[in-house]
């Protein structure tokens, strides 16, 4: 079964990504994104881990990833799956909660990964069709914006407030910081573990624990952020993983792949 992909970049609604595929046998990695995932199973149906445990999405269900939440992807189904979905960024959702429900807004929390809401799902496809088509701007803004506050509205929670980070997390903090500062370094476990003040082992422990993947995971996620970052502003895909800190052309291309489920070259002509 041949697996295809179509990537956007919607420069119109602020460079809003969209994403339309059909997989036989991609498998994601676990990663985060920036930014939501939102979604519809269109054929098939879609295994994938979230929020510590593992879901499957049939055909016509919702898919929600948090922004910034671990997560995987993969068929539960031995035909695959099609999917289309946009990911919207944060403050999209802000603007939204600044709207409707308070004056500073608030990024919601989708608690549930996999929704029934037929109507919604059936608005959410219209929706991400008309978005992919030229012209309508008026009407799309509209279904888009209608779509999300629907979303928000029936399905987030408020988060609860974090308290003060107990000191290990403060320390994994900083490691953190220091990886998307600079992630094309090749850093060792024993300056990340220096940086947090920890022993190594101690270290890999609570920095799984804090952000759900492991430091050489993490790595490769800011190397990717970074990557996508350079290719938006018109560097070559070969100078992007040089400057990340990729092997070579085709490591930076098996993980762009495995995390995005697309190739750079890809991303590249959606958003051109």
């Amino acid at each position: 079964m041949k697996e295809h992909t179509r990537f956007l970049q919607l420069n119109e609604f602020g460079g809003l990504e969209m994403l339309q595929a059909r997989y036989h046998r991609q498998r994601f990695s676990r990663h985060v994104h920036e930014t939501f995932c939102v979604g519809v199973i269109e054929d098939g149906a879609q295994r994938f881990y979230r929020s510590g445990a593992e879901h499957v999405a049939p055909k016509g269900d919702i898919i929600l990833v948090n922004a910034d939440e671990v997560h995987t992807g993969s068929s539960e189904l031995a035909t695959g799956w099609a999917y289309r979905a946009i990911y919207p960024h944060p403050e999209l959702f802000r603007s939204l909660s600044r709207d409707v429900r308070q004056v500073d807004g608030q990024v919601p929390w989708f608690p549930e990964a996999v929704l029934h809401d037929p109507g919604l799902a059936e608005q959410l496809l219209m929706t991400f069709k008309l978005l992919a088509q030229p012209d309508n701007a008026l009407l799309k803004e509209t279904l888009l914006l209608s779509s999300l506050n629907w979303l928000m509205l029936r399905h987030s929670r408020t988060r609860g407030q974090a308290g003060r980070l107990p000191p290990a997390a403060q320390r994994v903090q900083r490691v953190r910081q220091l990886i998307d500062d600079c992630p094309e370094q090749d850093l060792s476990l024993s300056t990340l573990a220096a940086t947090a003040g920890l022993s190594p082992w101690h270290f890999l422990r609570q920095f799984k624990a804090s952000t759900g993947m492991p430091p050489h995971a993490y790595l490769v996620q800011a190397r990717l952020r970074k990557a996508k970052a350079l290719l938006l502003s018109g560097q070559s895909i070969s100078s992007v993983s040089t400057l990340c800190g990729f092997t070579d052309q085709s490591h930076l291309h098996r993980h762009f792949k495995n995390a995005f489920g697309f190739t750079p070259g890809e991303f590249v002509r959606g958003v051109a």
